[in-house]
């Protein structure tokens, strides 16, 4: 079993649990439940923004412990200074040491820039879970979910008013995915050996329409390679690790995006 399998077969057993102890109408009467979720969509296409989406990781199942001192409130902080285009927030504890209240906490930070809830969505109550806690997007991986899981969980999304995040790593995830106006990230990193290989976007760029936003994600951390895959129309890069692996991930972040301006 590889490293995503075990991911899965746990965040399923995990959300069954909490479905036993948290009903959805709470969560849609909770007051997150009621605000207008801000446009990645908008903030990516913004002619003006850095494209950036800047992650706050604790750990990873690859790399281990990254950083266990610096705290979502000074990230975020950092992260809005620098210029990001968003904000993104492990939510996943058991592989990647993250918590729901890392984005709530983000949220009450980050009242201008959308958050992607970065987990592993395999039910529909974790989609109302993210927009119950202040997120703007959800990801969804196409290699742990089926063509109608989804079509489904993007339907559900859209409905509550966030948008989507459709992550895949090959050929066999794109035809998956109904490719029209999509918000598209291409993952580098394989999630079943954790190698990286940055022209893997390039080489899928190839295949999706104009019509979709290109998101170039892990692997970055040279604002060159930016620039670059500028050229290949992509228009956002979610960037983590390089930011969290120095002590001021905030102004890691921002002497990045200045090199990109």
């Amino acid at each position: 079993m590889n490293i995503l399998d075990k991911i899965i077969v746990h965040k399923k057993q995990e959300v069954a649990q909490l479905k036993t102890e948290i009903e959805v109408s709470t969560l849609v009467k909770s007051p997150g439940f009621q605000r207008t979720p801000i446009s990645l969509k908008k903030e990516l296409l913004d002619p003006k923004g850095s494209g950036i989406i800047a992650e706050f990781k604790r750990q990873s199942p690859s790399k281990g412990g990254i950083n266990d001192t610096a705290t979502i409130q000074e990230v975020t902080e950092g992260y809005l200074q620098a210029g990001v285009s968003a904000q993104s927030i492990l939510t996943d504890k058991e592989f990647f040491g993250g918590t729901i209240m890392d984005l709530i906490q983000a949220r009450e930070i980050n009242q201008t820039k959308p958050i992607l809830r970065k987990d592993f969505i395999v039910d529909g109550f974790q989609i109302v879970e993210a927009k119950a806690i202040g997120a703007d997007v959800i990801l969804l991986i196409a290699a742990c979910l089926t063509k109608t899981e989804l079509k489904q969980f993007g339907n559900l999304a859209e409905d509550l008013g966030l948008d989507v995040l459709y992550e895949v790593h090959n050929q066999q995830d794109l035809d998956k995915i109904e490719l029209d106006n999509k918000i598209i990230g291409i993952n580098n990193r394989n999630l079943k050996t954790f190698e990286v290989d940055l022209e893997n976007s390039i080489e899928l760029a190839r295949q999706i329409p104009d019509s979709c936003i290109k998101v170039s994600e892990s692997g970055i951390s040279d604002p060159r390679t930016i620039i670059g895959l500028r050229e290949y129309g992509f228009n956002g890069f979610l960037v983590g690790e390089s930011f969290m692996k120095s002590e001021s991930p905030g102004f890691a972040c921002e002497e990045f995006i200045k090199k990109l301006r």
